[in-house]
């Protein structure tokens, strides 16, 4: 994808990059990535990468902006108190760069519709709040051989992986996927929600800005990801540690054939 003259001013620190260039930025144009939820999480993941150049951004989120949103949720301000997340998001986008396709999808992710959201796009970054959607976007990413980011966030502390298990590692197994890390997810009501315990604002924006980065990474095809790795970071200690997991064979999606 040719990039115009304002997109080349704009991109200006992107293009100067060894490790992007012109050919980086044209890839980025040129990629769709699905953003699942407009929250805390998916709040600076839309923000980085609007910024960035990314040419399609889907955007799902059924839910509504609300006053207790807006101390973490900073793709929305006061006066979008009431609207759809999706609508204020798509919006704000316009705002940062016009040249950026937004598609809405106010709706809540799940087995009737999962598999059509995500194979209308190149890559998944999941910023949903509960266990029962961040399985299930990982499952379909398997089956439909997406690259998936996924990040979770607790009171104070954080942690980021990237998927790519149908492909195999350098060890000749296949990459791990989120089932390897975390077989089933713990019953109902077993862990706090986010209301219950609180959190801390900026630590979304923390992990949602690595999750931005790590997309942003995998669509121009720079660097090492995170794929076989989980980032945990301690906002209370200012800490980051790493966490390597691979391919568990007796994990529930072992004999499922990708795009099956």
């Amino acid at each position: 994808m040719d990039l115009s003259s304002e997109e080349i001013e704009r991109y200006a620190r992107h293009i100067v990059l060894a490790d992007v260039g012109g050919p980086g930025q044209q890839k980025l144009k040129a990629a769709r990535v699905l953003v699942v939820g407009a929250g805390g999480l998916g709040a600076p993941v839309i923000q980085y990468l609007a910024a960035a150049g990314v040419g399609t951004l889907g955007i799902v989120d059924n839910d509504s902006v609300s006053l207790s949103n807006l101390q973490r949720q900073v793709i929305h301000d006061t006066e979008a108190v009431g609207a759809a997340k999706v609508a204020s998001a798509a919006m704000a986008v316009q705002r940062i760069n016009p040249n950026v396709v937004v598609e809405t999808h106010p709706v809540r992710l799940g087995d009737d519709n999962a598999a059509d959201l995500i194979d209308g796009y190149d890559i998944v970054a999941d910023g949903s709040d509960n266990f029962a959607t961040r399985y299930l976007v990982s499952d379909q990413c398997f089956r439909s051989q997406k690259p998936l980011v996924t990040a979770t966030v607790s009171q104070f502390d954080g942690s980021i992986t990237t998927l790519k298990p149908w492909l195999d590692g350098p060890d000749g197994r296949p990459n791990p996927t989120w089932r390897c890390l975390f077989p089933e997810a713990p019953p109902d009501g077993l862990l706090p929600t986010c209301a219950q315990a609180g959190i801390l604002g900026a630590l979304t924006g923390v992990l949602g800005s690595l999750q931005a980065l790590e997309v942003i990474k995998e669509i121009a095809g720079i660097g090492e990801g995170l794929v076989g790795r989980l980032l945990l970071f301690d906002a209370r200690a200012a800490r980051f540690e790493t966490i390597r997991y691979a391919w568990n064979p007796a994990n529930p999606l072992t004999g499922t054939s990708p795009a099956a």
